[in-house]
């Protein structure tokens, strides 16, 4: 019971921030809890998917690159991937997705289902240290990563003249911060590991400005500013 609390707290907490800061239109929580479990049956093709290009890293030369291909593909492209599909395929088309700040909901609702089921995976494993670790930088990065993507997608879906460009940005920039976020934390060089905390910082930083800005943006808020 220990392990499961210490895994699900920091999701859930996040996961209640969030939901209060769309606060002018809540989405049904019934559509939450879908894109939730949606986010934590994606553990299954991501896992496999991670295996089967795990086995290909005997042809990938030197330390370092090892450490950029389970960053950047195994992890971040398979990761970023599948949610990025998963909000398409099941929540674009919604009526419910009415506004750009509904995209920044949804991503972060699939994102933390798997997050989840990812930590729950890593406390039972590694111990209760582990998970509060995680609690201040994998999980808060999985809801970063989504923040990323939902903000695009919302771009994607209300202005059409950028929708090609930012449904590219939607996927683009996730697995980037994504690629960054492990590569800087699994290369175990001193100074990367420096860096890390300070991307970490950075990406707290633009991922609460992109919630704000879409958040206070919204069409039913009576003190929007009109661009």
């Amino acid at each position: 019971m220990l392990v499961v609390s210490v895994s699900l707290i920091p999701v859930l907490l996040i996961l209640y921030f969030v939901y209060r800061q769309d606060k002018f239109e809540k989405e049904p929580l019934r559509l939450l809890l879908y894109a939730f479990v949606l986010g934590m049956l994606s553990s299954l093709p991501i896992m496999y998917a991670e295996l089967a290009l795990t086995d290909r890293m005997a042809a990938v030369p030197g330390r370092i690159h090892k450490v950029a291909y389970t960053a950047f593909v195994v992890a971040a492209l398979t990761e970023e991937f599948v949610k990025f599909t998963i909000l398409y395929y099941f929540l674009w088309k919604k009526k419910e997705f009415n506004e750009s700040f509904d995209a920044i909901v949804y991503a972060v609702f699939i994102s933390l289902g798997f997050a989840a089921v990812e930590n729950f995976m890593y406390v039972s494993g590694h111990g209760l240290a582990t998970g509060l670790y995680r609690a201040i930088t994998a999980v808060p990065a999985h809801a970063l990563f989504a923040v990323s993507m939902g903000y695009y997608f919302g771009i994607a879906k209300f202005d059409k003249e950028r929708r090609k460009t930012a449904f590219v940005l939607a996927l683009l920039v996730p697995v980037l911060w994504h690629g960054i976020y492990d590569f800087l934390l699994m290369s175990k060089v001193k100074i990367l590991l420096l860096l890390f905390f300070i991307f970490l910082v950075g990406i707290y930083r633009i991922g609460w400005d992109r919630i704000k800005k879409n958040s206070d943006n919204s069409r039913l808020n009576p003190f929007r500013k009109e661009e």
